[in-house]
């Protein structure tokens, strides 16, 4: 596969004479509206001596390449002549950047003054931390807590993740009930601040997966090797979301289902994912049954096309023999929780459960 660098002005303006610590890697397919609307706020708050931007287009048929260097020529770009998807693409830039730190950024998402400063300086502060999300507020509704990450994620004793200002369909309005830093299960892929090293030493992102819940299975390993996972609400972003694929989409839902299977059998221990795997079974068949009252027989389809590859895929993988859920499952069911009690935001949730948060390995500044 050839990659190239696209030639942008090396003596764009404002060029920093030293090396910035942090690369802000956006990756595009086919998003040259999307480049045209957020990239600006991108390229307006990050200074040059804290970050470097760098586009990835993903093989993109569109004019992307094109508005790039007429209308972003401070923009660097790597292009890519194939689409491979988000896991490959990062990947492919995670080897390449010079860079200590990267934010890994979605196409769709609009920063906000003095977003890089509180991020990078907790990753340079502490070794200990592979990774660090934002605050991700609704684009759409900025009042409200975004969809996909909110305030960090966890994921419950099934493997169903939720966040910190969103369980299922419900999202919280931010009335600063999360403004203190802490410790997190997951980190959001849509604005994702790591450490290059910590990447690069649990094999990146799984290109297995192609699209969702790569960040989640990320962060999980990221746990096993003795790292951290951190939110920080001083830096605020705007996330749009479903730009790629809505949450209508069946392909979404088929996604969802086969990439959470495999994250769930590849990092826990043979015999407990065996026994989870034995339950999620039964969960996810209750699952398809508002689709199908519904008439939405594409997700009935889409999430039994999820099991069934999940049975091919596993063979890709070796389980774990030694590794312990406690740090990273929280002990209770987000579904009981939710649909049993009514518990419909974080805050009425059993806190004590909540294991990383109890027993974070070192203390973040």
């Amino acid at each position: 596969m050839d990659i190239h660098t696209v030639s942008q002005d090396t003596e764009a303006k404002g060029r920093s004479q030293v090396s910035p610590p942090l690369t802000v890697a956006i990756l595009n397919w086919n998003g040259a509206t999307l480049l045209q609307k957020f990239l600006p706020s991108v390229v307006e708050y990050t200074p040059s001596h804290h970050a470097k931007i760098l586009v990835i287009d993903n093989g993109s048929t569109d004019h992307s390449l094109q508005l790039l260097r007429e209308e972003f020529p401070e923009v660097e770009v790597l292009a890519l002549e194939e689409n491979l998807g988000f896991a490959g693409g990062y990947n492919e830039v995670m080897k390449r950047i010079e860079t200590p730190y990267a934010c890994l950024l979605n196409s769709d998402v609009q920063v906000s003054k003095d977003w890089i400063e509180s991020p990078l300086r907790m990753l340079q502060e502490n070794s200990s931390l592979a990774a660090v999300q934002p605050k991700i507020l609704s684009y759409k509704k900025p009042i409200c807590y975004e969809y996909a990450g909110a305030a960090g994620g966890f994921l419950d004793r099934h493997g169903y993740p939720f966040c910190r200002g969103r369980i299922f369909a419900t999202v919280e309005e931010d009335n600063g009930q999360y403004d203190k830093p802490t410790a997190i299960m997951w980190a959001s892929g849509a604005a994702l601040f790591v450490r290059k090293e910590a990447f690069l030493a649990v094999g990146g992102f799984d290109i297995h997966f192609f699209s969702h819940m790569e960040e989640i299975d990320l962060a999980w390993r990221f746990h096993r090797k003795g790292y951290n996972v951190f939110y920080d609400p001083t830096s605020k972003v705007y996330h749009v979301g479903g730009a790629t694929l809505p949450s209508s989409s069946p392909q979404k839902t088929y996604y969802n289902y086969r990439n959470n299977l495999l994250m769930l059998y590849k990092n826990l221990p043979y015999e407990r994912s065996r026994r989870l795997l034995r339950t999620r079974k039964w969960l996810d068949l209750l699952a398809t049954l508002p689709p199908l009252l519904s008439g939405k027989w594409g997700h009935y389809k889409a999430q039994r096309k999820a099991w069934r590859d999940f049975r091919k895929m596993k063979s890709y993988y070796e389980p774990p023999l030694n590794v312990s859920s406690d740090e990273v499952l929280c002990p209770f069911s987000i579904v009981v929780q939710y649909f049993l009690w009514g518990r419909r935001y974080f805050s009425q949730l059993p806190r004590a459960l909540f294991p990383l948060q109890q027993s974070t390995k070192k203390e973040i500044k």
